[in-house]
């Protein structure tokens, strides 16, 4: 008679999840796939970066939302491996401090939480406008004042719901998200309906195969890169499932699962999004909003406004507010669980890993993520002006690109050793992966390079002779070296890797379990 090892108690009640004392098994595979979604905020996103990309590409926005999908899915399938075998809510951060070092997991986590930071005060400035907007006080839409006092309230807002409960949000998240994604629907078949049936006026468009086609049209591969940047950032947001992965229910499998998911519903949302607007507007000097010059601007409301009437406006604003909300609350989430992590390997200070008893939430993390957002976004205020949202946007489309590409190499490294013995793992773990981060990085250092030399044709704002995108970009990132150094001196446990406990090179789940132990632990 054979005897065998009891099997191993699931994933959500794993005891090694419990040591950061987060609330576990608190979400299911719909609220961890609506978080993902959520972060990425599909009407926020496209009101912020449609102007960019087609300022950058015209009519090409569609097969741009294409080429951004397909390294999105390849590192989607990096975050699924290696939350199979280490479901951290530090995930990039911790996966590539183990696989490339500390120091490059600590640049990695930092450019996470700066790029959060970025995004926020683009977020606070469309929820605060809008709010006037639904209500019709336009005038306060237009006062500065009025709209960052709003956007301030807002960030304040969603940080108590992501403070007081994980649940709490998934339910908050539920409601906007379903609100947002059907309102877009209604959009985009009222404005292809009218394009067909001769409604849409004079410089509408039909439906072009040409726009899937990345060549020709005088595209050159310098704008399909800038395009590509802003289109990237579009996606950006689905990883904040796995962020959540310690609190989900199997947690080894269901965060991965709802990143993949999560990208091919994103896909579905832009291209069909982006296909209606572009029809209807048209793409030149006089369409309504995807103009030569709409680089920066909100491009989605102004059609809106003229292809749903007033009433059917009024629901495409609540819907990018919705959105707008539902991101900053979602984006709050993750990267306070990124800096817990950090806190908890001593890679920030102890108090960033404090977790409130009641709600088993971060608590110092959390509020610092709020309030470090509403100090940046009133510096962004204060030097503000027209050429700095498209910056922001493609700022944020280096630093996504960055943390994405690592982690899409991470995997490869991983997993190694085992690339060899099936098709599936070479693909999924390795090749994809690996091609992925290869685009990202590409596209990373070509667009650094361009952003190095202020445009003369889009108002790039510029300091010290140097563009305004890779100040945000670059310039952001290389300020943690030195808080790195910094925190190195005071406190040296974390960069001796002592401070995180396992193998850098993780077992696979598939891989056979050590033998059990005859003796039963205490």
């Amino acid at each position: 008679m054979t005897t065998t090892a009891p099997p191993a108690p699931p994933a959500e009640h794993d005891p090694s999840l419990a040591r950061k004392g987060l609330k576990l098994g608190a979400i299911g595979l719909i609220s961890s796939i609506v978080i993902a979604i959520a972060s990425t905020a599909p009407a926020y996103s496209l009101t912020s970066a449609l102007g960019s990309v087609v300022g950058e590409v015209g009519t090409k926005a569609p097969v741009a939302m294409l080429i951004a999908f397909v390294p999105m899915l390849f590192i989607s399938y990096a975050y699924k491996a290696l939350n199979n075998v280490d479901p951290d809510c530090g995930t990039s951060f911790t996966w590539v401090a183990r696989a490339f070092g500390r120091r490059t997991g600590w640049i990695t986590g930092w450019v996470i939480v700066i790029a959060d930071i970025i995004v926020m005060a683009n977020l606070a400035e469309i929820a605060g406008s809008y709010t006037f907007q639904l209500f019709g006080a336009y005038g306060l839409a237009d006062s500065t004042g009025w709209t960052t006092l709003a956007g301030c309230l807002w960030i304040l807002l969603m940080t108590l719901i992501a403070w007081i409960g994980i649940e709490l949000s998934a339910r908050t998240q539920v409601v906007l998200l379903s609100l947002e994604l059907l309102i877009l629907a209604i959009f985009a078949v009222t404005a292809l309906a009218k394009v067909y049936s001769g409604h849409a006026g004079t410089l509408a468009i039909h439906p072009s195969l040409s726009w899937f086609n990345p060549f020709g049209g005088g595209m050159s591969f310098s704008t399909l890169s800038a395009g590509f940047l802003a289109a990237v950032f579009i996606y950006w947001g689905w990883d904040s499932a796995v962020a959540a992965n310690e609190e989900t229910t199997h947690s080894h499998i269901t965060p991965g699962r709802a990143a993949v998911i999560s990208t091919v519903v994103l896909l579905v949302t832009y291209v069909l999004v982006t296909v209606a607007a572009q029809s209807y507007a048209g793409v030149g000097s006089t369409g309504i909003g995807l103009t030569s010059d709409a680089a920066g601007t909100d491009a989605l409301s102004g059609i809106g406004q003229a292809a749903l009437g007033t009433f059917g406006f009024k629901l495409l604003v609540l819907a990018i507010l919705s959105s707008s909300a539902a991101s900053a609350q979602t984006t709050i989430l993750p990267t306070a669980r990124t800096t817990l992590s950090m806190a908890a390997y001593k890679a920030l200070p102890k108090v960033f890993g404090d977790v409130h008893r009641r709600f088993q939430t971060p608590t110092v993390s959390t509020w610092a993520m709020g309030l470090l957002s509403i100090a940046f976004y009133a510096v962004m205020v204060y030097v503000k002006d027209g050429g700095l949202l498209n910056d922001m946007i493609l700022a944020l489309g280096l630093q996504i690109a960055f943390y994405y590409g690592l982690t899409g190499f991470a995997s490869a490294w991983y997993f190694r050793r085992e690339l060899t013995t099936n098709a599936r793992s070479l693909w999924l773990k390795g090749i994809l992966p690996v091609v992925g981060g290869v685009v990202l990085f590409a596209s990373f250092f070509y667009s650094a390079y361009q952003f190095w030399t202020p445009s003369t044709d889009d108002g790039d704002v510029q300091w010290l002779g140097v563009g305004g995108k890779f100040w945000l970009g670059i310039g952001a990132m290389v300020l943690g070296v030195p808080i790195m150094i910094v925190w190195n001196l005071f406190n040296a446990a974390y960069f001796k890797g002592g401070t995180m406990v396992g193998p850098d090179r993780l077992v696979s789940k598939a891989e056979p379990a050590a033998p059990a132990s005859a003796t039963a632990p205490a």
